[in-house]
């Protein structure tokens, strides 16, 4: 049977590759790399030259390389689970069409996937929707990866739980939403624990109240030359985390953070600006 291996690759440096990530890589006959055309700006282009070198150092000769384009997701509209959805679909179209056309019956797929699979990756969603269809007929396999939780935790020197606290991880969208309903602010009540926050492109931490006692983690291009890390109390660094942010994301053209929040009695190591 056909099987399709899931490699988390990191989030940005060459090093987070394990193991068991480096050897399948070299198990396998066919990479597919979707990718986003060169209408996509930057982003695209950096992402697909990273995975691309992951694969020219650790896959074993002969492989191929097969290429499709990603579709496009709709950002404008208001319904955002409905534009996912679709957008999840399309991408199932065009997977199911490679591992019928171009991966041999007795052969090993791989997709290269940024961070950790299971944590705000499509992947698997996409790959069990093509077997729900029946056409394709596979094994997958799925390799964890360093996500950009646990390095952005690691470079701040941080644990990421503490002894009886919760830790949450959403989106910049939902954390945008309780804070203007007035609920479940991060730290307040006690039950809603430490909160990580990804996809965050319109800096929702920035509309806590000032006079809360809450620090920020944030790190962006983690892992990567161009990584930056600034910490303390939210109300003191909040703007400079816009700011950096927005400079950041003009001078490359794109940008990847994540940030974690938690109440500031408990935190350590405030105030604190790096670039590395």
């Amino acid at each position: 049977m056909k099987e399709v291996l899931v490699i988390g690759i990191g989030a940005g440096d060459p090093d987070h590759l394990t193991l068991q990530a480096v050897k399948a890589i070299a198990a396998a006959d066919v990479f597919f790399v979707l990718d986003k055309g060169s209408g996509e700006g930057p982003e695209a282009h950096d992402l697909t030259r990273l995975r691309r070198d992951v694969i020219r150092t650790h896959a074993r000769e002969p492989y191929r390389l097969v290429e499709a384009r990603d579709p496009e997701r709709d950002r404008t509209g208001d319904a955002y689970t409905e534009a996912v959805e679709d957008w999840r679909s399309r991408r199932a179209d065009v997977y199911e069409r490679l591992i019928l056309d171009d991966l041999g019956d007795t052969e090993t797929g791989a997709i290269l996937v940024w961070g950790d699979p299971s944590l705000y990756d499509s992947t698997l969603a996409v790959l069990e929707d093509v077997l729900a269809r029946g056409s394709a007929r596979f094994g997958h396999t799925v390799i964890p990866g360093v996500s950009s939780v646990s390095a952005l935790a690691a470079r701040h020197r941080v644990s990421l739980t503490r002894v009886a606290r919760p830790l949450h991880i959403t989106t910049g969208r939902r954390l945008a939403r309780a804070i203007a309903d007035g609920t479940d602010r991060p730290g307040e009540p006690d039950e809603a624990g430490d909160v990580v926050v990804m996809l965050d492109a319109h800096c929702a931490f920035a509309d806590i109240p000032g006079d809360a006692d809450i620090d920020i983690y944030w790190g962006a291009y983690l892992g990567t030359p161009d990584e930056i890390l600034i910490s303390g109390r939210v109300g003191d660094v909040a703007e400079r985390i816009r700011s950096t942010r927005a400079e950041a994301r003009a001078r490359k053209g794109w940008i990847m953070d994540t940030y974690l929040l938690r109440r500031a009695p408990e935190a350590g190591g405030r105030g604190g600006v790096r670039r590395v």
